[in-house]
């Protein structure tokens, strides 16, 4: 028989409370609090590229040294998390090879970060490419700790006997620490999970269960939201949110544990 009811949440945002910083290329100008996902969407050709490696080994790095030459020699492999139209790691590389930034504009994005949220529980460092323009209008960094409500949301959900999976643009060590401290098993974790992914994870466990969830924030999880039976908008974050994304949700919550509420009424 069928399990009644799966959970899947996005991470950033969602799970934690983030804080982001971008560096912008052409001018040098720190900015905080940008949406990436957002930025991404308003233009084809654009993605969300994620260096899968730990924030140690960046900052290990010459300042002077390219952000080509650092992903050649490190041996660093790139994530989509988000992207609109058009756009592959390959491309990715290939701009990145040609228009690439130094690792000190990443270490700049990574202490900024890291200053300013001190208690995160992962920091990540990736970049927007724009595949058209062939160019990278930023380079950025993420922190992010648990909203105080995650972990009972996430137990309250438990005890209910309710499936709980995770579907995130992060990158895979960085939702593992997140897993662990929230009691979720890997094998319930999808990394690099863009829109479309997102969609497919909520489509085939609709198989399984008989009512699928999805909660969210970004515009990458648009399509996730509109798949599942019901679609759950978050706004704890305080980002003012896309309207498309608002229409796209059958719910929007001002707090995480609010969720516990909505599978109750099921």
């Amino acid at each position: 028989m069928a399990r009644r009811i799966a959970v899947v949440f996005d991470s950033a945002g969602t799970l934690l409370h983030m804080y982001r910083v971008a560096k912008e290329f052409s001018t040098g100008n720190i900015l905080e609090n940008i949406e990436s996902t957002a930025i991404v969407a308003k233009k084809n050709g654009c993605g969300l590229v994620a260096l899968n490696t730990e924030k140690e080994i960046i900052l290990r790095s010459r300042r002077d040294m390219s952000l080509f030459e650092f992903i050649r020699e490190y041996r660093v492999s790139i994530g989509i998390s988000c992207s609109k139209g058009q756009f592959t790691p390959d491309v990715a590389c290939e701009i990145i090879r040609g228009a690439s930034p130094l690792m000190g504009d990443m270490h700049d994005v990574l202490e900024a970060v890291t200053s300013r949220c001190p208690d995160s529980i992962y920091l990540a460092a990736g970049l927007i490419v724009d595949s058209e323009a062939r160019r990278i209008p930023y380079v950025l960094s993420t922190g992010g700790h648990v909203f105080g409500k995650t972990l009972q949301t996430v137990q309250l959900l438990h005890a209910m006997e309710v499936d709980i999976y995770i579907a995130s643009g992060d990158r895979m060590p960085a939702l593992a620490q997140l897993a662990e401290l929230i009691n979720i098993p890997l094998e319930r974790v999808f990394a690099f999970a863009d829109p479309l992914m997102k969609e497919k994870v909520v489509l085939e466990l609709k198989s399984k269960y008989e009512k699928v969830i999805m909660v969210g924030d970004g515009i990458n999880d648009i399509l996730a939201l509109r798949a599942a039976d019901v679609g759950i908008m978050t706004i704890q974050q305080g980002d003012k949110r896309p309207e498309e994304l608002r229409e796209a949700a059958d719910v929007v919550l001002d707090d995480i544990i609010k969720v516990v509420d909505v599978v109750k009424g099921l």
